[in-house]
């Protein structure tokens, strides 16, 4: 186990990226980032637009490393621009596809299992900034599938590699 910290949750009930960039971003109610997110196994986030969604079985619930975020074109960026849901300190987890991992943020750990990259699209040069989509490109985190239900909190965390990548 190693220690890392949960720099941000973002839970989302809508879909804020959709349609073309050049219209910009679907305008949403407050910035969407809380300090607590209740996972559901097999589901994803309680109250996030992939939550319980048939075809996002496989990736509802996000992870990214703050670590790869583009702060040279962006220094404030994070989890409101990327739309991803968990944003970690200390762990480099596009590094870790294939990966089941545990996460304690001391409520008890929640398992992921580490599915597919999540692949930077056009719309980050329009909410983090142009070349975005770039510097993001086999950085941009990996789209997951919890496997416990659980709670994620902002702050110290304890991160585990249950079982390798393939």
């Amino acid at each position: 186990m190693i220690d890392v910290e949960v720099v941000q949750l973002l839970v989302s009930p809508a879909h804020r990226l959709a349609g073309r960039p050049s219209q910009g971003p679907a305008p949403g109610q407050g910035d969407e980032r809380v300090p607590r997110a209740e996972v559901r196994a097999r589901l994803g986030l309680v109250g996030d637009r992939y939550f319980a969604q048939a075809a996002h079985r496989d990736a509802s619930v996000t992870m990214m490393s703050v670590e790869n975020l583009p702060t040279d074109i962006d220094p404030a960026v994070g989890l409101r621009q990327t739309r991803r849901n968990v944003l970690l300190r200390g762990v480099d987890v596009d590094a870790l596809v294939g990966a089941t991992v545990r996460l304690d943020c001391g409520e008890g750990p929640v398992r992921f299992s580490l599915n597919r990259p999540a692949r930077p699209c056009a719309w980050m040069n329009v909410t983090v900034g142009p070349g975005a989509q770039k510097a993001l490109r086999n950085k941009g985190g990996v789209r997951c599938t919890p496997l416990d239900d659980g709670v994620l909190l902002v702050g110290p965390a304890r991160f585990e590699v249950v079982s390798g990548p393939t």
